[in-house]
Protein backbone atom coordinates (compact mmCIF):
# COMPACT_ATOMS: atom_id res chain seq x y z
CA UNK A 1 0.00 0.00 0.00
CA UNK A 2 0.87 3.70 -0.41
CA UNK A 3 1.16 4.51 2.99
CA UNK A 4 3.24 1.58 3.87
CA UNK A 5 5.89 2.42 1.17
CA UNK A 6 5.85 6.22 2.58
CA UNK A 7 6.06 5.14 6.59
CA UNK A 8 9.38 2.80 4.89
CA UNK A 9 10.18 6.04 2.90
CA UNK A 10 10.38 7.80 6.16
CA UNK A 11 12.12 5.39 8.09
CA UNK A 12 15.06 5.50 6.07
CA UNK A 13 15.15 8.68 5.45
CA UNK A 14 15.36 10.41 9.26
CA UNK A 15 17.56 7.12 10.23
CA UNK A 16 20.32 9.51 9.56
CA UNK A 17 19.13 12.60 11.35
CA UNK A 18 17.65 10.91 14.57
CA UNK A 19 22.01 9.89 15.31
CA UNK A 20 22.60 13.62 15.84
CA UNK A 21 18.62 14.50 17.42
CA UNK A 22 19.37 12.08 19.73
CA UNK A 23 21.66 13.96 21.42
CA UNK A 24 21.40 17.85 20.75
CA UNK A 25 18.19 19.29 21.70
CA UNK A 26 17.47 20.77 18.55
CA UNK A 27 16.21 24.77 17.87
CA UNK A 28 14.70 26.61 15.50
CA UNK A 29 14.58 29.75 14.88
CA UNK A 30 11.36 30.47 11.93
CA UNK A 31 10.06 33.94 11.19
CA UNK A 32 6.66 34.30 9.27
CA UNK A 33 4.95 37.61 7.74
CA UNK A 34 2.23 38.60 6.00
CA UNK A 35 1.83 41.67 2.94
CA UNK A 36 -1.13 42.16 0.76
CA UNK A 37 -0.89 43.52 -2.54
CA UNK A 38 -2.85 46.26 -4.36
CA UNK A 39 -4.37 43.73 -6.65
CA UNK A 40 -6.13 41.89 -3.83
CA UNK A 41 -2.68 39.42 -3.37
CA UNK A 42 -2.18 37.84 0.15
CA UNK A 43 1.28 36.61 0.82
CA UNK A 44 2.48 33.69 3.47
CA UNK A 45 6.01 34.05 3.87
CA UNK A 46 8.48 32.40 6.51
CA UNK A 47 12.05 31.33 7.10
CA UNK A 48 12.89 27.84 8.28
CA UNK A 49 15.65 27.06 10.70
CA UNK A 50 17.23 23.93 12.37
CA UNK A 51 21.02 23.22 13.48
CA UNK A 52 20.65 20.17 10.94
CA UNK A 53 19.09 19.63 6.92
CA UNK A 54 15.73 18.36 7.22
CA UNK A 55 15.48 17.46 3.62
CA UNK A 56 12.65 19.05 2.50
CA UNK A 57 11.21 18.62 -0.61
CA UNK A 58 8.21 20.33 -1.99
CA UNK A 59 4.74 17.97 -2.47
CA UNK A 60 1.57 18.46 -3.75
CA UNK A 61 -0.91 16.50 -2.01
CA UNK A 62 -4.02 15.44 -4.04
CA UNK A 63 -7.37 15.32 -3.37
CA UNK A 64 -8.62 11.85 -1.89
CA UNK A 65 -5.52 11.14 -0.38
CA UNK A 66 -6.15 8.88 2.29
CA UNK A 67 -4.69 9.67 6.20
CA UNK A 68 -4.03 7.92 9.64
CA UNK A 69 -3.25 10.11 12.61
CA UNK A 70 -1.31 9.19 15.19
CA UNK A 71 -1.81 8.63 18.81
CA UNK A 72 0.51 8.25 22.00
CA UNK A 73 -0.12 4.83 23.10
CA UNK A 74 -0.17 3.34 18.89
CA UNK A 75 -3.41 3.35 18.31
CA UNK A 76 -4.73 4.25 15.13
CA UNK A 77 -6.05 8.36 15.23
CA UNK A 78 -8.52 9.84 13.35
CA UNK A 79 -8.82 8.83 9.78
CA UNK A 80 -9.98 11.63 6.76
CA UNK A 81 -9.39 11.83 3.44
CA UNK A 82 -8.40 14.79 1.95
CA UNK A 83 -11.24 17.05 0.02
CA UNK A 84 -8.93 19.63 -1.13
CA UNK A 85 -5.72 19.81 -3.12
CA UNK A 86 -2.28 20.95 -1.16
CA UNK A 87 0.94 22.31 -1.81
CA UNK A 88 4.27 23.33 0.31
CA UNK A 89 7.20 21.98 2.05
CA UNK A 90 7.92 19.08 4.42
CA UNK A 91 10.71 17.61 6.21
CA UNK A 92 12.55 14.44 6.99
CA UNK A 93 10.51 12.34 4.38
CA UNK A 94 7.19 12.68 5.98
CA UNK A 95 4.26 13.14 3.92
CA UNK A 96 3.01 15.97 6.04
CA UNK A 97 3.28 19.76 4.91
CA UNK A 98 5.43 21.82 7.42
CA UNK A 99 4.66 25.05 5.08
CA UNK A 100 2.09 25.50 2.09
CA UNK A 101 -1.51 26.03 1.21
CA UNK A 102 -4.39 24.31 -0.79
CA UNK A 103 -6.38 25.15 -3.61
CA UNK A 104 -8.78 27.55 -1.60
CA UNK A 105 -5.83 29.95 -0.43
CA UNK A 106 -5.95 28.44 3.16
CA UNK A 107 -2.17 28.65 4.02
CA UNK A 108 -0.87 26.93 7.61
CA UNK A 109 2.66 26.76 8.52
CA UNK A 110 3.97 25.12 11.27
CA UNK A 111 6.76 26.76 13.64
CA UNK A 112 8.79 25.33 16.17
CA UNK A 113 7.58 26.41 20.31
CA UNK A 114 10.15 25.20 22.34
CA UNK A 115 9.79 25.58 26.43
CA UNK A 116 6.09 26.58 25.47
CA UNK A 117 3.74 23.96 23.91
CA UNK A 118 1.64 21.95 26.79
CA UNK A 119 -0.43 19.64 24.46
CA UNK A 120 -3.90 18.30 25.48
CA UNK A 121 -4.27 15.38 27.62
CA UNK A 122 -5.37 12.26 26.19
CA UNK A 123 -7.57 9.47 26.71
CA UNK A 124 -7.47 6.09 24.80
CA UNK A 125 -11.25 6.59 23.72
CA UNK A 126 -10.02 9.80 22.05
CA UNK A 127 -8.49 7.94 19.31
CA UNK A 128 -10.49 8.65 16.40
CA UNK A 129 -9.89 12.51 16.93
CA UNK A 130 -5.97 12.56 17.80
CA UNK A 131 -3.67 14.00 15.64
CA UNK A 132 -0.18 14.24 16.09
CA UNK A 133 1.39 18.07 16.31
CA UNK A 134 3.20 17.71 13.28
CA UNK A 135 -0.07 16.26 11.67
CA UNK A 136 -2.64 19.21 12.57
CA UNK A 137 -1.26 21.31 9.35
CA UNK A 138 -2.34 18.72 6.46
CA UNK A 139 -5.25 18.02 8.52
CA UNK A 140 -6.57 21.82 8.28
CA UNK A 141 -4.91 21.90 5.08
CA UNK A 142 -6.97 18.88 3.25
CA UNK A 143 -10.38 20.07 5.31
CA UNK A 144 -11.07 23.63 4.78
CA UNK A 145 -11.39 26.50 2.77
CA UNK A 146 -10.98 29.53 5.59
CA UNK A 147 -9.65 30.93 8.79
CA UNK A 148 -13.62 30.63 9.68
CA UNK A 149 -13.70 26.76 8.59
CA UNK A 150 -10.83 26.38 10.70
CA UNK A 151 -12.04 28.37 14.00
CA UNK A 152 -14.80 26.51 13.99
CA UNK A 153 -13.61 23.11 13.73
CA UNK A 154 -10.47 23.23 15.31
CA UNK A 155 -11.86 22.45 18.93
CA UNK A 156 -13.28 18.72 17.23
CA UNK A 157 -9.97 17.18 17.75
CA UNK A 158 -7.47 16.29 20.68
CA UNK A 159 -3.96 16.93 19.72
CA UNK A 160 -1.97 15.07 22.42
CA UNK A 161 2.07 14.93 23.01
CA UNK A 162 3.15 12.67 20.84
CA UNK A 163 6.82 10.92 20.45
CA UNK A 164 8.24 11.34 17.10
CA UNK A 165 9.20 7.88 17.45
CA UNK A 166 12.30 7.94 14.95
CA UNK A 167 13.62 11.35 17.17
CA UNK A 168 12.84 10.04 20.78
CA UNK A 169 10.73 13.16 21.88
CA UNK A 170 7.71 14.86 21.29
CA UNK A 171 8.38 18.60 19.02
CA UNK A 172 7.19 21.59 20.16
CA UNK A 173 5.51 23.56 17.41
CA UNK A 174 2.43 25.97 16.83
CA UNK A 175 0.63 27.13 13.77
CA UNK A 176 0.43 30.62 11.76
CA UNK A 177 -3.24 29.85 9.50
CA UNK A 178 -4.05 32.27 7.20
CA UNK A 179 -6.73 32.66 3.85
CA UNK A 180 -7.19 34.25 0.69
CA UNK A 181 -9.33 37.17 2.27
CA UNK A 182 -6.29 38.66 4.84
CA UNK A 183 -7.57 36.76 7.91
CA UNK A 184 -4.65 35.09 10.02
CA UNK A 185 -4.81 33.30 13.29
CA UNK A 186 -2.08 31.40 15.65
CA UNK A 187 -2.68 28.24 17.27
CA UNK A 188 -0.82 27.33 19.94
CA UNK A 189 -1.32 24.34 23.20
CA UNK A 190 -0.76 25.90 26.08
CA UNK A 191 -1.16 24.38 29.78
CA UNK A 192 -3.34 21.35 28.14
CA UNK A 193 -5.68 23.54 26.52
CA UNK A 194 -6.24 25.19 23.04
CA UNK A 195 -5.52 28.48 22.10
CA UNK A 196 -6.53 30.19 19.31
CA UNK A 197 -5.26 34.11 19.11
CA UNK A 198 -6.26 36.74 16.08
CA UNK A 199 -2.94 37.79 14.32
CA UNK A 200 -4.10 40.98 12.45
CA UNK A 201 0.01 41.57 11.98
CA UNK A 202 0.61 38.68 10.02
CA UNK A 203 3.65 37.96 12.23
CA UNK A 204 5.07 34.90 14.35
CA UNK A 205 8.30 33.68 15.17
CA UNK A 206 8.53 31.07 18.40
CA UNK A 207 8.90 30.85 22.17
CA UNK A 208 6.93 32.38 24.49
CA UNK A 209 3.09 32.40 23.42
CA UNK A 210 1.98 34.91 20.96
CA UNK A 211 0.13 36.95 23.48
CA UNK A 212 3.52 37.59 24.97
CA UNK A 213 4.93 38.77 21.64
CA UNK A 214 1.94 41.19 20.88
CA UNK A 215 2.03 42.39 24.55
CA UNK A 216 5.84 43.22 24.06
CA UNK A 217 5.34 45.30 20.98
CA UNK A 218 4.10 47.99 23.48
CA UNK A 219 8.15 48.07 24.53
CA UNK A 220 8.42 49.36 20.88
CA UNK A 221 6.30 53.01 21.14
CA UNK A 222 8.61 55.06 19.92
CA UNK A 223 9.47 53.18 16.30
CA UNK A 224 8.64 55.06 13.51
CA UNK A 225 8.63 54.81 9.90
CA UNK A 226 10.21 58.20 9.39
CA UNK A 227 13.26 59.70 10.40
CA UNK A 228 13.37 61.71 13.35
CA UNK A 229 13.88 65.20 13.23
CA UNK A 230 17.00 67.01 15.12
CA UNK A 231 16.85 67.32 18.75
CA UNK A 232 17.61 70.71 20.13
CA UNK A 233 19.36 70.13 23.62
CA UNK A 234 19.76 74.26 24.73
CA UNK A 235 22.16 75.64 22.56
CA UNK A 236 23.19 72.48 20.52
CA UNK A 237 21.11 71.01 17.71
CA UNK A 238 21.93 67.03 17.59
CA UNK A 239 21.60 66.27 13.84
CA UNK A 240 20.69 62.73 12.68
CA UNK A 241 24.16 60.59 11.17
CA UNK A 242 22.11 59.39 8.60
CA UNK A 243 18.66 57.69 7.19
CA UNK A 244 17.09 54.84 9.43
CA UNK A 245 16.84 56.87 12.86
CA UNK A 246 13.18 56.03 13.27
CA UNK A 247 14.08 52.18 13.99
CA UNK A 248 17.22 53.25 16.28
CA UNK A 249 17.54 50.69 19.03
CA UNK A 250 15.06 48.26 16.82
CA UNK A 251 16.58 45.13 18.32
CA UNK A 252 19.34 43.00 16.44
CA UNK A 253 19.72 39.92 17.73
CA UNK A 254 18.18 36.32 16.58
CA UNK A 255 15.88 35.83 19.49
CA UNK A 256 11.79 35.05 19.36
CA UNK A 257 11.00 38.36 20.66
CA UNK A 258 13.22 40.35 18.31
CA UNK A 259 12.67 38.66 15.31
CA UNK A 260 9.33 38.92 16.75
CA UNK A 261 9.33 43.03 16.69
CA UNK A 262 11.56 43.31 13.56
CA UNK A 263 8.82 41.25 11.61
CA UNK A 264 6.45 44.01 12.38
CA UNK A 265 8.48 46.53 11.72
CA UNK A 266 9.50 45.16 8.41
CA UNK A 267 6.19 44.17 7.38
CA UNK A 268 4.25 47.06 8.67
CA UNK A 269 7.05 50.06 6.95
CA UNK A 270 6.98 47.97 3.47
CA UNK A 271 5.77 50.03 0.81
CA UNK A 272 2.38 48.82 -0.98
CA UNK A 273 3.01 46.12 -3.46
CA UNK A 274 1.14 46.58 -7.09
CA UNK A 275 1.05 43.33 -7.80
CA UNK A 276 1.21 39.60 -6.46
CA UNK A 277 4.37 39.29 -7.92
CA UNK A 278 5.70 41.84 -6.65
CA UNK A 279 4.58 41.24 -2.81
CA UNK A 280 6.30 37.87 -3.37
CA UNK A 281 9.72 39.79 -4.16
CA UNK A 282 9.45 42.27 -1.29
CA UNK A 283 8.24 39.08 0.98
CA UNK A 284 12.10 37.52 0.16
CA UNK A 285 13.77 41.09 0.23
CA UNK A 286 12.34 41.38 3.72
CA UNK A 287 13.02 37.83 4.81
CA UNK A 288 16.62 38.39 4.43
CA UNK A 289 16.76 40.55 7.50
CA UNK A 290 16.19 37.15 9.15
CA UNK A 291 18.25 35.23 7.14
CA UNK A 292 20.68 33.40 9.67
CA UNK A 293 24.46 32.08 8.32
CA UNK A 294 25.60 29.27 9.46
CA UNK A 295 27.28 30.05 12.72
CA UNK A 296 25.63 32.64 14.30
CA UNK A 297 23.32 31.39 16.10
CA UNK A 298 25.06 28.64 17.94
CA UNK A 299 24.81 25.88 20.80
CA UNK A 300 27.85 25.69 23.66
CA UNK A 301 28.04 22.30 23.33
CA UNK A 302 29.10 19.99 20.55
CA UNK A 303 27.14 16.80 19.69
CA UNK A 304 28.34 13.70 19.79
CA UNK A 305 30.52 13.36 16.64
CA UNK A 306 32.24 16.52 17.83
CA UNK A 307 30.29 18.93 15.55
CA UNK A 308 29.22 22.65 16.27
CA UNK A 309 25.57 22.59 16.48
CA UNK A 310 24.35 26.40 14.89
CA UNK A 311 21.10 26.97 13.59
CA UNK A 312 21.27 28.42 10.26
CA UNK A 313 17.97 29.22 7.17
CA UNK A 314 17.45 26.17 5.39
CA UNK A 315 14.82 27.41 3.09
CA UNK A 316 12.84 30.25 3.04
CA UNK A 317 9.40 30.34 0.90
CA UNK A 318 6.63 32.68 0.17
CA UNK A 319 3.02 31.59 -0.54
CA UNK A 320 0.82 33.40 -3.12
CA UNK A 321 -2.77 32.80 -1.41
CA UNK A 322 -4.44 34.22 -4.61
CA UNK A 323 -2.36 32.66 -7.76
CA UNK A 324 -1.71 29.28 -5.38
CA UNK A 325 2.02 29.67 -6.44
CA UNK A 326 5.00 28.21 -4.29
CA UNK A 327 8.14 30.06 -4.50
CA UNK A 328 11.04 29.07 -2.18
CA UNK A 329 14.58 29.38 -1.97
CA UNK A 330 17.43 27.44 -0.49
CA UNK A 331 20.70 27.90 1.59
CA UNK A 332 22.72 26.53 -0.95
CA UNK A 333 20.45 28.26 -3.58
CA UNK A 334 19.52 31.52 -3.75
CA UNK A 335 17.61 31.01 -7.05
CA UNK A 336 13.86 31.88 -6.19
CA UNK A 337 11.61 28.79 -7.61
CA UNK A 338 8.49 28.32 -8.28
CA UNK A 339 5.49 25.55 -8.56
CA UNK A 340 2.26 26.48 -9.57
CA UNK A 341 -0.99 24.12 -7.98
CA UNK A 342 -3.34 25.34 -11.10
CA UNK A 343 -0.75 23.17 -13.69
CA UNK A 344 -1.05 20.55 -11.84
CA UNK A 345 -3.67 17.23 -11.84
CA UNK A 346 -5.59 17.50 -8.10
CA UNK A 347 -6.53 14.59 -8.45
CA UNK A 348 -3.64 12.27 -8.72
CA UNK A 349 -3.29 9.04 -7.65
CA UNK A 350 -0.22 9.47 -5.30
CA UNK A 351 1.68 12.24 -3.89
CA UNK A 352 4.00 14.74 -6.17
CA UNK A 353 7.66 15.28 -4.79
CA UNK A 354 9.51 18.11 -6.28
CA UNK A 355 13.43 18.42 -4.94
CA UNK A 356 14.31 21.52 -3.68
CA UNK A 357 17.74 20.56 -3.89
CA UNK A 358 20.40 22.24 -6.00
CA UNK A 359 23.50 24.33 -6.13
CA UNK A 360 24.37 28.41 -6.44
CA UNK A 361 24.50 29.13 -9.95
CA UNK A 362 27.61 32.26 -10.38
CA UNK A 363 26.82 33.51 -13.40
CA UNK A 364 30.31 34.96 -15.47
CA UNK A 365 29.95 38.07 -16.92
CA UNK A 366 33.30 37.43 -18.76
CA UNK A 367 33.44 37.66 -23.05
Amino acid sequence: MIQNRIHRTILSTVAACALLLSSVAPSAACTGIRLTAQDGSVIAARTLEFAIDLHSDVLVIPRGYARTGTTPDGKDGMKWTAKYASVGANGVGMPVLFDGFNEKGLYAGLFYFPTSAGYMPYAPDDASKTLAPWELGSWMLENFASVEEVKVHIGDIVVPTVVFAQWGFAPEVHFRVQDASGGSIVIEYLDGKLKVFEAPLGVITNSPAFDWHMTNLRNYVNFSMTNHPPIQLGPVTLEPFGQGTGMLGMPGDFTPPSRFVRAVAFSQSALPSKTGDDAVLDAFHILNQFDIPKGSARDQEKDAHGNIQADYTIWTAASNLKALRYYFRTYDNSQIRVLDLTKINPDAKDIATFSMKGEEIIKSLNP
